[in-house]
């Protein structure tokens, strides 16, 4: 780690108040010795990287870091801050802020020092050591483990030299608590995948001790408890690592034998079969999707993020030795999961720690992500139905029975008819992947079950929502219940779909079905009556909502609200003109940053004037998701501009009558539009505004150091020193 840190790279006394401006400090520096190459760039990198995860840690740790195409080669930037900087931390601001830069296809080595880093900040006496060190040049030292940080401390660099002693540390255990309790203690063990010999010494000592049962584990019962663990993070350089940390240490306290994959950006060594095989228990800490997670089928699991990891290891250790004891195990040979584990975070029911907030938002954005995919097949194919066909085409006799194929009518009929069955899988497929999302493959059954009965009496996707959720209720309260060995293989394929199905059935046909199906209909009947001022401000909500979080939550529970309306064979007049505004409003902030990027240049780095030019088509498409970059390198200015030019083409368009059958295809649909010219009126308006006010809001910053020496007409870009973060 020598060339990775030096004291130039240290500031024991940063006074950034915000973590934008902590980074860019850091980066500042790393820009002076030719580390990066772009300071814009490289923080609008860290920054999206930030936006999928606050890199906050309990103890006062921050770690904003990321892969950039703008670094030159690894680089770490240490800085102290007395005030303490908020990272998103549970326990309060970090005082401790390092900074990673790694280039986009750096090596394993540096990786290897990088994730060794890491670990080490799970070692108090290190940080203790940092928080009272009074020299960069000591500081820096004690980072690259030149210093040990205090008698009987280790530095990352000691971690990264000794992969093998604390693989073989894991296999065998410890009877005194002072040895190693995973054969991850070392990167190259469990996940650096560098190649060398010692990449493969810690997995093979590991399975050794864990399939034998060597004579200090004991065997049988007296053996200690025995848990595989597999941590990956977006960027795999530091989370993924401290959590492997984590829970080593919390499994050396408890007495437990853990052994972890960490799933890093260097790639990943395989844990043994034969160390699966023989453990009792899995802990899946991850923020992207396990690699061969079936490896691991058949064993008690929790399924949680890797922050968890990092703060509760003791509670998940706690927790899967629970589902051991009660014989909670995955389902294997694709039968399904009996714990609620599931294949992405987005599929999870959330980890034990999270609030229900948190966790219902998960599950119902799971069923509205696997929704989406028939809502815009059914729904484009029945808008080319109308165009091909006209609007009679809906009272046109089945094709089974008359199709000329020389007709167009007859086409138009057809594509009709395709676009009302996918539609019609709309509420059962909302309802069955809700259920997913909280108890896995065998919610799917009750789910799709109770949303095909709240179509059958009328319940719509209010029903569809509140069976969902009582089917994944009903899973999970059957799984809770403590199942002889011998029934454990049938719970999956017969008895847990028998039972949740009736269960669900019975509520849905006789408790709760038709308050649901009323309160369905008296919201079908306001939203036909609005007319005036309230479909006007309808359409402003419905807009800012669409550009508040760019695809996310807030932004698809409108898009839902609108396709809901849709997604009968005869919408109403207001249902259409309610999906051609949520539609109108999402096309708003990528092209307003497009437009933006195009009028002042110099405002924006020289990746965002390249995003800028990719926005203009995902703009035109209707896909929101187009201004994230600029909205995670600068969202107090970019977000708030979006959300008053979202609002403005939501209300223009509510006003101008347009109306909407498609529930997407942006401009490409616009013959399918109701008052097209208006309609395009609508959303220029709203570019203009939100483009205007990006540009006015960055016109007030001061010109930044490191930005990009000429603008996109060849002018000198700004040189002086910037006094305030991109994101104040």
């Amino acid at each position: 780690m020598s060339d990775m840190i030096t004291a130039d790279l240290v500031d024991l006394d940063l006074s950034a108040d915000t973590k934008e401006a902590a980074a860019r400090a850091l980066a500042e520096r790393m820009v002076a010795l030719g580390r990066v190459t772009d300071l814009e760039g490289f923080l609008a990198d860290v920054a999206a990287r930030e936006a999928q995860m606050p890199t906050g840690l309990d103890g006062g740790i921050g770690i904003p870091h990321c892969r950039s195409e703008h670094v030159t080669e690894p680089t770490l930037a240490f800085g102290r801050s007395a005030a303490g900087i908020d990272f998103g931390a549970a326990d309060g601001p970090a005082d401790l802020i390092f900074l990673i830069a790694a280039p986009a296809g750096a090596d394993d080595a540096h990786l290897t020092i990088l994730s060794s880093l890491a670990r080490q900040l799970m070692n108090a006496e290190f940080t203790d050591a940092l928080r009272s060190v009074d020299d960069a040049s000591a500081a820096a030292a004690l980072i690259r483990g030149d210093e040990p940080p205090t008698a009987g401390g280790s530095t990352a660099a000691d971690a990264a030299k000794a992969p093998a002693a604390a693989g073989s540390g894991s296999a065998s255990g410890s009877e005194s608590g002072s040895e190693p309790v995973s054969g991850s203690g070392s990167e190259p063990a469990s996940g650096s995948g560098s190649g060398s010999a010692d990449s493969v010494t810690a997995p093979a000592a590991a399975s050794a001790g864990a399939a034998t049962g060597t004579d200090d584990a004991g065997t049988g019962a007296d053996r200690p408890f025995r848990i595989v663990a597999v941590t990956s993070c977006p960027t795999g350089i530091a989370h993924t690592y401290m959590a492997a940390e984590s829970l080593e240490n919390a499994g050396r306290e408890a007495g437990v034998e853990v052994v972890v994959e960490t799933q890093g950006s260097a790639g990943f060594t395989r844990l043994d079969p034969a160390v699966i095989a023989a453990a009792d228990g899995v802990i899946f800490a991850h923020d992207v999707p396990v690699r061969e997670k079936d490896r691991f089928a058949g064993k008690p699991t929790v399924d949680t993020g890797v922050k968890a990891a990092i703060n509760r290891a003791a509670d998940l250790i706690t927790e899967v030795r629970g589902k051991a004891e009660r014989g909670e195990v995955t389902a294997t040979d694709g039968s399904g999961a009996t714990d609620g584990s599931g294949t992405s975070p987005v599929e999870r029911a959330g980890g034990p720690g999270e609030g229900y907030g948190t966790k219902l938002r998960t599950w119902l954005m799971s069923g509205v992500s696997y929704m989406v995919p028939f809502v815009a097949a059914g729904g484009l194919l029945i808008a080319l139905g109308f165009a091909i066909g006209g609007y009679e085409i809906n009272e046109a006799p089945s094709v089974m029975d008359h199709f000329v194929w020389t007709q167009a009518a007859s086409w138009g009929a057809l594509l009709f008819q395709i676009g009302g069955v996918a539609f019609g899988f709309l509420v059962p497929v909302l309802a069955g992947y809700i259920a997913y999302g909280m108890a896995d493959r065998p919610g799917l059954v009750p789910g799709f079950v109770g949303g095909a009965i709240s179509l059958t009496i009328s319940a719509g996707f209010l029903g569809g929502l509140a069976a969902g959720l009582i089917a994944g209720g009903v899973v999970l309260a059957i799984q809770k219940v403590r199942i002889p060995a011998a029934l454990r293989g049938i719970m999956p394929v017969v008895v847990i779909p028998l039972i949740s199905s009736a269960v669900v059935g019975f509520l849905m046909f006789v408790v709760i079905g038709k308050p649901i199906a009323s309160a369905q209909k008296a919201m079908t009947d306001w939203l036909n009556g609005l007319t005036g001022a309230n479909a006007i401000l309808l359409g402003a909500l419905l807009g800012l909502m669409m550009c508040f979080d760019l695809g996310g939550p807030v932004n698809k529970v409108a898009y839902t609200f609108a396709t809901a309306g849709i997604a009968v064979a005869n919408p109403s007049d207001s249902a259409m003109k309610i999906m051609a505004a949520v539609m109108a409003a999402g096309m708003v902030p990528p092209l307003a940053m497009a437009l933006a990027t195009t009028v002042r240049g110099k405002l924006f780095n020289r990746t965002e004037r390249e995003n800028g030019k990719a926005a203009w088509v995902l703009g035109a498409s209707f896909i929101s998701e187009g201004a994230i970059p600029f909205a995670a390198a600068d969202p107090l200015r970019v977000i708030p501009a979006s959300m008053v030019g979202g609002a403005v083409t939501g209300a223009l368009s509510m006003s101008f009558g347009a109306t909407l059958r498609a529930p997407h295809g942006g401009i490409f649909v616009v013959p399918l539009i109701g008052n097209p010219f208006l309609y395009l009126v609508a959303i220029a308006a709203g570019v203009c505004v939100t483009a205007a006010l990006v540009i006015v809001l960055k016109g007030l910053r001061k010109p930044v150091t490191g930005a990009d020496t000429a603008g996109p007409d060849g002018t000198p870009a700004p040189s002086a020193r910037e006094e305030q973060p991109v994101a104040a």
